[in-house]
This record gives structure tokens, C-alpha cells and sequence, in this order.
């Protein structure tokens, strides 16, 4: 089964009515942005994720961006902490898979000790899921910058340590491995499970990541060709138009008579 659909639901006041746009347009996911914080209060959350089970639509989250598990500051590290398991809270009431996240940065640390860090501070989020109940899951992200943690090894690593989930971003892989990157077919045997992605088109430079661009014709033709068969996946457009390149998406999956 493949679920595609946009990177953002808008307010809460419309969220309802662009859920019903989203499966007009023949979309069954979403991504729902706490970029800035969860802005999404408790009521709010159990309404929105009715409608989202009614339309059979899958509901995910990006946890707010100002985290980072491997601060020198131990205040940070708790602020982000309490960041995830917030959203991890409304996830629950949205009844949405997955919070995804981005670990953290590697700073002044080497790289071995930046996963330590990171993995010890995830376990700490793990046991408190589990303690609360909750089962919207985690989700590492790969991340596009080289000087970032979230590596394909990192993220590959930390999912086998502690049990989380995983979200591939397909142009931050691009943009943090250039011409060398894995191509996807060898990229999705290596991660075991339903496949979460994120994907659009992708500026970058030496230095990785500099913007999400529309996404281009051949990079979705790329992408359909190599999503593998009799596997659970999810599609999430992060383009500045992620609603328009979904589409184009979808339409391509159904020439290529995939499953949606």
C-alpha cells in the first residue's frame, strides 16, 4: 500500500476542510508541521484525527525544529525532550504514526560521542512512551547538512539501538551526498519496515542543504521506478508546492499502475 500526500495542514480551523480537499485530489496522507511549536491543542487534535480516519487519511507530525538532543546545555536537551513528547501527546490524539525528528547537531563532539548522546537521550524517550501509553511512534530523519547529525549510517544506527522508526528524505540525501549517493533501490533494502519518505526537488551545495525546490519530472520517474513492491509506504512532498508535486506523484504511480 502506498500513501502519499503534502508537508502541512495549515490552521486548525481549516484543517478539516483541506483533509477533504487532500481526498478530493485522491491524496491518504499528511504531514502536520510543528515547525515553530505544537500548535495544536488536545480537542483540536481528537476532531482533526476523526476526520482523518473517516477519509482514511494518514496522519504523521515533524516535531518542532529547535531540537537537539546533544547540547552542551542540559537545559536544551530537556526543552527538546519535552518538545517530542509533546508531540509525540497530540500525536496520539491525532492518531498519527509517526512524530518525525531531527536528533541533533554534532557541535564540538566527535562523531561517536554525538550518537552516544543522542542514543541515550532517545532510550529516555522511549521508556516514557511506553510508560504513557502512546502509540505514535518516533521516526529519526536524515538530514541534508554535513556538519548535522543524521547520516543514512546514523539514523540506520540509531533505528537498530533503540528501536525507533525512520524517515528518508530523499533530497536531503541528495544534498548531503551529492554525485556519491546510494541510489534508492540499494538506500530502501537497507532500512527494514514501512518506508516513510520525504521528498521534493533540492538546492545544494558543498556544504549540503540550501533549499527544498519543486519537484523536477525525472526525480519523481526516479523514485516511482524504485519503490519496491508488497511494502508499506508513505510519500510526504516537502516541495514549496506539496500539495501540486503529490498530485503529479500520484498520477505518475498510476501510470506506472502502482497501487494507491
Amino acid at each position: 500500500m502506498i500513501k502519499i500526500g503534502p508537508a502541512g495542514l495549515g490552521g486548525v480551523e481549516e484543517a478539516e476542510e483541506r483533509l477533504e480537499r487532500y481526498k478530493k485530489l485522491g491524496l491518504n496522507a499528511c504531514e502536520i508541521a510543528f515547525t515553530y511549536g505544537v500548535y495544536i491543542k488536545e480537542d483540536d487534535a481528537k476532531k482533526i484525527g476523526e476526520k482523518a480516519k473517516e477519509l482514511d487519511i494518514q496522519l504523521t507530525i515533524h516535531a518542532p525544529y529547535w531540537i537537539n538532543l546533544n547540547s552542551e546545555e542540559r537545559e536544551k536537551i530537556e526543552k527538546s525532550k519535552e518538545r517530542i513528547l509533546n508531540s509525540l501527546k497530540i500525536g496520539d490524539l491525532l492518531n498519527a504514526s509517526l512524530v518525525v525528528f531531527h536528533p541533533g547537531y554534532y557541535g564540538k563532539m566527535d562523531k561517536k560521542k554525538t550518537f552516544e548522546n543522542i542514543k541515550k537521550e532517545i532510550l529516555e524517550l522511549q521508556e516514557k512512551r511506553k510508560e504513557l501509553k502512546i502509540k505514535t511512534q518516533l521516526a529519526g530523519e536524515t538530514t541534508g547538512k554535513k556538519n548535522v547529525f543524521g547520516s543514512i549510517e546514523e539514523i540506520k544506527k540509531l533505528v537498530d539501538e533503540t528501536g525507533i522508526r525512520f524517515c528518508l528524505d530523499i533530497a536531503h540525501i541528495k544534498a548531503r551526498y551529492g554525485e556519491n549517493r546510494i541510489s534508492l533501490k540499494e538506500l530502501f533494502k537497507m532500512f527494514k519496515g514501512p518506508l516513510h519518505l520525504h521528498f521534493s526537488g533540492i538546492e545544494y551545495g558543498e556544504k549540503g542543504e540550501k533549499k527544498h525546490k519543486l519537484t523536477e519530472e525525472k526525480e519523481i520517474e526516479e523514485l516511482v521506478k524504485n519503490i519496491p513492491k508488497q511494502r508499506r509506504v508513505t510519500i510526504i512532498n516537502e516541495s514549496p508546492m506539496p500539495v501540486e508535486d503529490s498530485v503529479k506523484t500520484l498520477l505518475k504511480l498510476k501510470e506506472q499502475n502502482r497501487i494507491v
